[in-house]
């Protein structure tokens, strides 16, 4: 990454406009075209360093639900499970570790009812345990790079 993509990156964090232009309003302010903004936005994607870029939203406060949850999963295995985790539409994201707990993700589903069904088909189709760890209180951690 470039200092240019440090700081896409920074900006983006710290909210995104509501306009017409929004692409536009943000590449005046980082001294850039729209265009290389947008190709800037699309490579950081493609080479896998940012996962996703779009809203972040809070689930519960519309009724939906969010939880942490992690698997043991042997090595020879992982790239399996991943597939198999994956597939399920309610996995926000998907993180190996070098832990016990070497499989991470977030699940996130229309109610909160939906969370303990979920969990159980995971399980059932991995033939793992699935720890389940929702949210006690939350924070919020910004990622700042050096530009």
């Amino acid at each position: 990454m470039d200092p240019i993509d440090r700081s896409i990156i920074n900006t983006l964090q710290q909210g995104f406009p509501i306009c017409t232009a929004p692409y536009k309003q943000v590449a005046e302010g980082l001294g850039i075209e729209e265009q290389e903004l947008l190709a800037r936005i699309k490579a950081l994607l493609d080479s896998g360093i940012l996962s996703r870029f779009g809203p972040m939203y809070h689930a519960e406060q519309m009724g939906g639900a969010l939880t942490l949850a992690a698997l043991k999963v042997p090595e020879t295995e992982f790239e399996h499970i991943a597939q198999i985790v994956n597939a399920f539409p309610e996995v926000a994201h998907n993180y190996a570790r070098d832990h016990t707990l070497n499989m991470w993700f977030v699940l996130a589903t229309e109610t909160p009812e939906q969370i303990m069904p979920l969990i159980s088909k995971i399980e059932a189709q991995t033939g793992l345990t699935v720890y389940n760890m929702p949210k006690i209180k939350e924070y919020f951690v910004g990622l700042k790079l050096q530009a």
